[in-house]
């Protein structure tokens, strides 16, 4: 997705003008500095949109009248268009806007959504002054507005700075990546590399932890804090006497995500091996993205049906507490440009309430076999046998995931430990670590 909108804004000019009609309005009140530059403000690089060397100086600033909009000329040729009413909505003066706190404190109530600017004034090519008709009146940075452009380069960057989209697909050729246990604990940089790579990737291996219960609230803790389900904060993957999971046993356990049972499924998942069984025991992986990116070229009505019928999951039983959990999930969900963001699939805790019409079952059916099929098939999927001391951390809203039968015997012969986090949780540490890492606090 990133390289098509990469290529696209490579052809535009960055930050010129969203509307064509707007160029054509007379010219309003304004302030004039020096002549502009010329610069390259941006550069493209692997399907990203990447800063470069941008200025931020201002050469002129004017009110244009028609349509209630402040147009920012930069030192660099570009343009900039800002709706009046966006900018009197946030307003950084103390009265509209809590800095402590970095809120909001101006009312929408008391917003006038055809507000137009009274006076526009530019100081020293840095910040510009704006006068409201009631007399009100907002400064702002310069940088702080090229940042919050409205063009379609600078809301591709923006977008990417704040949310890291960029996806590395892969199959059974995947390089695992991993890395030391301790370092991501107590090293930034370190913390940083594996959280960026399993935004990424979707899946990272850090080796080296003890093999002892209470790692993972180590790393819990690294990131902020672990999600606490109806299993507990952490839960122990062994064969188990009456399990009350299928995970807690010895068998072959079929390509899943954890808990789509659950409204908001864990994002992360942790899982740390304590104790490995000799033979068997081995772990599948499938980057459930790539592959439902696969269905959708090769059966687009398979990936239709799998992308807009809900489907019932159900889980009931005693563990940290007891439970009775239902919910209806897609198995693929989509977002508004149609873009995979998440997979909602385990056939364990699939329910036999099927809440669709009968003349639709059999066709739901074989779209989910051809993707499940898909998951399974060679080229897709990717083994791993964790050592004692691993801890495999991965995507569980991208990955499905999977485990060979192994042979069970007196004694536990297989043990680990697993913890989920949430994607929101990952993300502020991420975004925190990237901060610290990027200006060597």
């Amino acid at each position: 997705m990133w390289n098509a909108v990469a290529k696209n804004l490579l052809r535009t000019k960055v930050h010129q003008d969203y509307s064509r009609t707007l160029l054509l309005v007379r010219k309003g009140r304004s302030s004039l500095t020096r002549p502009p530059s010329s610069r390259n403000c941006w550069q493209l690089t692997a399907g990203a949109v990447q800063p470069f060397n941008v200025s931020m100086n201002i050469q002129k600033v004017e009110a244009l009248e028609v349509n209630n909009f402040v147009r920012i000329h930069w030192e660099d040729g570009s343009k900039s268009l800002y709706p009046a009413v966006w900018l009197r909505d946030n307003c950084q003066c103390p009265d509209c806007f809590l800095h402590s706190a970095k809120a909001r404190k101006l009312l929408l109530e008391d917003l006038d959504v055809n507000i137009g600017v009274k006076e526009v004034t530019l100081t020293d090519r840095q910040k510009v002054y704006i006068t409201w008709p009631d007399k009100h009146t907002s400064e702002f940075e310069a940088e702080w507005l090229k940042k919050r452009c409205f063009s379609e380069q600078a809301r591709a960057e923006m977008q990417e700075e704040l949310f890291l989209p960029e996806c590395k697909y892969w199959g059974s050729d995947l390089q695992l990546p991993n890395m030391s246990f301790e370092e991501v604990l107590h090293s930034d940089e370190s913390a940083y590399k594996w959280l960026s790579t399993l935004k990424k990737v979707g899946i990272v291996l850090l080796t080296g932890a003890a093999t002892r219960q209470g790692e993972l609230v180590k790393l819990g803790k690294r990131i902020g804090f672990l999600r606490l389900t109806f299993y507990g904060p952490t839960w122990q993957v062994e064969d188990k006497m009456d399990a009350n999971n299928v995970a807690y046993t010895s068998g072959k356990l079929s390509l899943h995500t954890d808990y789509p049972v659950l409204q908001h499924p864990p994002g992360i998942q942790f899982l740390h091996c304590i104790k490995q069984a000799a033979t068997g025991g081995e772990s599948e992986v499938v980057d459930g993205f790539h592959v439902s990116n696969k269905l959708k070229e090769q059966n687009p009505q398979a990936f239709q049906i799998l992308s807009s019928t809900l489907v019932d999951f159900t889980d009931v039983g005693v563990d940290y507490s007891d439970f009775t959990m239902q919910s209806k999930q897609r198995i693929i969900d989509v977002d508004y440009r149609g873009q995979v963001v998440r997979i909602n699939y385990n056939n364990a805790t699939r329910d036999t309430v099927f809440d669709i019409p009968a003349e639709k079952v059999q066709p739901f059916y074989a779209a989910l076999k051809e993707f499940v099929d898909l998951l399974n098939s060679l080229e897709h999927k990717f083994t791993y046998k964790m050592k004692p001391g691993d801890i495999v951390t991965f995507d569980n809203w991208r990955l499905l995931h999977g485990r060979r039968s192994y042979q069970s015997g007196t004694e536990v012969s297989r043990h680990l430990e697993g913890a989920y986090a949430d994607w929101d949780v990952v993300m502020s540490r991420l975004r925190l670590l990237r901060k610290i890492v990027q200006n060597g606090i």
